[in-house]
């Protein structure tokens, strides 16, 4: 548990005003040029050096390395932000922040901290979460990639797949195994190995059904050799947990995400219905189209309070592994069930290309399958919950 998730270094006071200009930049300065970021898929240069500017690329990695060191309680309400937009704008500092940053502040050595996250903090360096493989997504048991010692170096051969940020990296955070597993631990291991260093191939931008412009792609180490110290934590059993307990925080921040996306969603929906009209009448004044809407807007309110009180519960370290994949589950199946609503409410209209809420459809549906799918969250919610309820009852 870090310091700064149970003693947030930024104030309320503070942190009201990091949201509120986070706020101001997604509405004024992203969301009208979403039509663009999709088009060209990426997002500007002018916005990138704007997110570096503000410390987005490190707003959750501590002060001590050059991050703002918000928690994951404040954490939430700015991922609802970002997910007003394109969600591409939260993927170019997400794994700084999240899944890759997290595995650094939480498990790295003092001398891999201060290398790496304070670039990563400012934005200098991109760092890409290299987990999922061919045969081995949200569950990292089946991990195929391999890591031998060689005399004090070691040796990383394997095949990573849908990396995100991978075309953009700078470093990458590579799960591997080093022994099966056994009655000592998993077996898996986590390196640190810059995108630069010999045997490393990055492949082409993959193709996808949405979320234009946040980039992923496979990633291969043929023979990449690094020194002893990239080991993270400076042993082999750390990997594992580190997967572990990273995943487990990021689907709290995909969570909040989610809410922000729906929210959007909503939004455009309620402004559709209060304008557009069917035979000379505001379709929001039908009724069907205000169950749909109704349907929205408790969905959005059930997933806000969902991840805030997740959130806490992390922070206190009162859960950190039940509840997370409940907001998770939860959340990113309703904003699926929101965007399908609202493309409803716009007819034929949210078919369109160039309409937002097309967009978001699109968008939100890899929601439910990274950071662990929906099936995967539901067996940790209910393996969990039977497993306490049998040891409870030796």
């Amino acid at each position: 548990m870090t310091t700064s998730e149970t003693t947030p270094e930024v104030s309320d006071e503070d942190f009201q005003e990091i949201l509120a200009q986070t706020r101001h930049f997604v509405r004024t300065a992203v969301v009208p040029r979403e039509q663009e970021i999709l088009a060209d898929d990426r997002v500007p240069d002018d916005l990138r050096e704007q997110a570096k500017k503000m410390g987005l690329f490190g707003y959750a990695i501590p002060q001590e390395w050059g991050g703002l060191g918000l928690n994951l309680a404040q954490d939430v309400e700015l991922a609802m932000e970002l997910g007003y937009t394109s969600l591409a704008l939260r993927s170019m500092f997400g794994t700084n922040n999240g899944i890759a940053g997290q595995v650094l502040v939480g498990f790295g050595t003092d001398e891999q901290k201060s290398r790496w996250l304070e670039p990563m903090a400012t934005g200098e360096v991109v760092a890409s979460f290299a987990l999922t493989e061919p045969g081995a997504g949200s569950n990292p048991s089946g991990l195929r990639t391999k890591a031998i010692r060689d005399g004090s170096d070691w040796i990383i051969n394997g095949q990573k797949r849908f990396i995100t940020n991978a075309p953009t990296a700078n470093l990458f955070v590579v799960f591997a195994r080093t022994r099966p597993a056994d009655d000592a631990g998993a077996g898996i291991a986590v390196f640190l190995v810059p995108a630069d260093t010999d045997g490393v191939a990055v492949g082409a931008k993959d193709a996808k059904m949405g979320q234009e412009g946040a980039w992923t792609s496979d990633v291969s180490f043929d023979d990449v050799r690094v020194p002893a110290s990239a080991l993270v934590g400076g042993s082999e059993d750390i990997g594992y947990r580190a997967a572990m307990t990273s995943l487990a925080r990021g689907r709290v921040h995909i969570a909040a995400l989610a809410v922000g996306t729906a929210q959007r969603a909503l939004d455009e929906s309620v402004a559709y219905a209060a304008t557009a009209t069917q035979g000379g009448t505001p379709i929001g004044n039908f009724q069907l189209v205000q169950a749909m809407i109704a349907d929205q807007q408790t969905g959005v309110l059930a997933g806000r309070a969902l991840v805030r009180d997740t959130a806490q519960l992390w922070v206190s370290g009162e859960d950190r592994r039940i509840a997370p994949s409940a907001a998770k589950l939860f959340c990113t199946e309703m904003v699926g069930q929101v965007a399908d609503l609202a493309v409803q409410i716009h007819g034929g209209s949210g078919y369109m290309r160039e309409v937002p809420v097309e967009r978001i459809y699109r968008d939100v549906r890899l929601l439910r399958l990274y950071e662990g799918t929906s099936e995967i969250q539901r067996l940790i919610i209910g393996g969990n919950l039977v497993k306490a309820a049998q040891k409870e009852s030796k």
